[in-house]
């Protein structure tokens, strides 16, 4: 009898402490100090945390996000009502996140390693002061539901293709890089010129096979995600041109049958695409 009853407890605390979840609701908080969920989350540890609610406190950054990686299992994280004007690239590395909530706050970006957690099911960015969302969403195969109301990119949206000239050191390093970019160059110049080389970010228009460095046009693609919606898409071209559907270096075996709707994103089928997008 006293060993069944010691069995009870055992199971008893192992479902206690399998899972975890963390509430800071409304304390007001402006950061997250090193240690502080280990001193106000009960029987805290990283790989038992499954939820955490950060939600309705006073951050304007989120920078000790980075610390949150060690989170292995969490699946739920709210950071909604608060003041936060960007998420923190790091925030990628939760990959075991299925709900992420950046309501009410003053997002005017969210980061592209959004597309790294491909476990996401529901993404919820109203009330912010969105534009455009980046390309990467795409890649959220099991995303279910994406919030996006009372955001510029649904209300209101002005088109403009601008870019800084690029300087002669990047007009050299296009060529250089698309004209030997099968050649072993190691040996060949100078380590910080190599460095700069490598560096090149690949033009997002498929039939174009130029690259840019630090001169590129911000060109918005609007995309049907699921029959009904068009949302804008920030996607990164070397060249105007390319936002025209003439790409500044083109393949010669490009072929012209791609409709414009094929250009700037990456393919998917109908069952990749999120089933619900909330605009109202």
């Amino acid at each position: 009898m006293e060993k069944q009853q010691q069995n009870n407890d055992a199971e008893v605390a192992t479902s206690s402490t399998r899972f975890q979840e963390i509430a800071l609701v409304n304390y007001r908080l402006e950061e997250l100090p090193e240690g502080y969920l280990e001193e106000h989350g009960e029987f805290y540890s990283p790989l038992r945390v499954s939820s955490l609610n950060l939600s309705q406190n006073h951050f304007i950054r989120i920078d000790g996000i980075g610390r949150f990686a060690n989170l292995v299992r969490l699946e739920i994280l709210y950071l909604g009502g608060n003041r936060l004007k960007e998420v923190p690239a790091t925030i990628g590395r939760l990959s075991s996140l299925t709900s992420l909530v950046l309501c009410d706050n003053i997002l005017e970006t969210i980061p592209s390693t959004l597309g790294q957690l491909t476990n996401l099911e529901s993404l919820s960015l109203h009330n912010n002061l969105l534009r455009t969302l980046p390309t990467e969403i795409i890649k959220l195969q099991n995303l279910q539901q994406l919030s996006l109301r009372n955001n510029p990119l649904v209300q209101r949206f002005v088109h403009t293709v601008e870019i800084q000239p690029p300087t002669l050191k990047e007009m050299a390093g296009r060529i250089v890089r698309m004209k030997m970019a099968r050649v072993d160059l190691r040996n060949k110049i100078p380590r910080e010129l190599l460095s700069y080389l490598s560096s090149a970010n690949q033009c997002v228009n498929p039939k174009c096979k130029g690259v840019y460095f630090e001169a590129c046009v911000e060109h918005v693609k609007f995309v049907d995600f699921c029959g009904k919606y068009r949302v804008p898409l920030l996607q990164f071209l070397c060249s105007p041109r390319c936002s025209a559907n003439v790409p500044e270096s083109p393949y010669a075996s490009s072929s012209s049958s791609e409709s414009d709707d094929d250009l700037y994103v990456p393919a998917a089928n109908q069952n990749d695409k999120m089933r619900k997008v909330l605009l109202g």
